[in-house]
């Protein structure tokens, strides 16, 4: 499998590991680390070191009860760092809603957009809307994310019912409606939103049944890393998840990055770069022998 992007056709074949690179001071894992342009910069740089394969800058924060910014503040924010990420030889994503901040990147020459709103947000009423942006654009890659609800509302009321139906029948519509805007499939990636509006049991569902959402044919991104969900298993009592230090969500960030990859994903959207990358080396390995295996014993 491919994914096209403005400025490279990645083989998909390899899972992919895609860097955060948060330039917030309020991203609920990592924010104000790299608010200053500069050291979003340094940030960029030390994740293609450890072995990022796409870069994806964010200028807002969608945690829960995030408090949106306006769009000339959030292009105040990514587009120096985009503007030097585009520089480190990977593909760069901006994850980003807004359409005059996607008009902005693409014009900078970031390869992806990835859209918590699955290009549902105009800039007003009658303004510039995701979708005429993506499809302009003659080759940029597009993730399409399920979100219930929105940021400020999303844990306070989250789905209710079987999660997997929901998703796919979202997913499925947006992606026909892309589609028939002339996009071609090879730019498209779909995102379950795991912590976006669901439950703890949803999330697992999510990740159990993900072959259901691999089946619809497209690149398949999950963004496991340092969720409330992963805090949530590790913890006897409710209250102790939402104070549990990030770095102790390292590990099980990462076992679910592997299980992600072995159930079907092909990019994995992480904090802990190097640690990923290492962990899918021992996946890959395994599954190289397993596979030398089955063909040994149909000859």
């Amino acid at each position: 499998m491919q994914w096209q992007t403005s400025r490279f056709l990645m083989d998909l074949n390899t899972p992919r590991v895609m860097g955060i690179v948060n330039v917030t001071p309020d991203s609920f894992s990592d924010g104000g680390q790299h608010v200053s342009g500069h050291a979003a910069m340094r940030h960029c740089e030390q994740l293609v070191k450890e072995g990022a394969d796409i870069l994806d800058i964010g200028g807002e924060s969608t945690r829960p009860g995030a408090v949106a910014v306006p769009v000339e503040e959030e292009l105040a924010r990514v587009l120096p760092v985009v503007r030097h990420a585009v520089t480190l030889g990977v593909p760069v994503s901006v994850d980003t809603y807004k359409p005059a901040v996607m008009q902005a990147v693409l014009d900078l020459g970031a390869d992806i957009i990835n859209d918590i709103w699955a290009l549902r947000w105009r800039d007003q009423p009658e303004g510039l809307s995701g979708t005429a942006v993506v499809a302009a654009h003659a080759s940029c890659g597009v993730c399409l994310m399920h979100m219930h609800r929105d940021p400020q509302t999303m844990q306070v009321s989250p789905m209710a019912g079987e999660v997997m139906p929901q998703v796919l029948s979202f997913l499925e519509q947006h992606v026909q409606f892309l589609r028939g805007l002339g996009v071609d499939m090879a730019r498209i990636c779909l995102d379950p939103g795991v912590g976006f509006g669901k439950t703890v049991a949803q999330n697992f569902a999510l990740l159990a049944q993900q072959a259901d959402l691999a089946a619809l044919g497209y690149p398949l991104l999950a963004g496991w890393s340092r969720k409330s969900s992963l805090a949530a298993v590790m913890q006897t009592a409710l209250g102790d998840v939402a104070c549990m230090d990030v770095q102790d969500r390292v590990v099980p960030s990462i076992t679910a990055a592997v299980l992600a990859v072995q159930n079907g994903a092909h990019v994995v959207r992480v904090h802990d770069v190097k640690e990923t990358v290492q962990a899918l080396k021992v996946l890959a390995a395994m599954q190289a022998h397993t596979r030398s295996n089955n063909n040994d014993n149909q000859r």
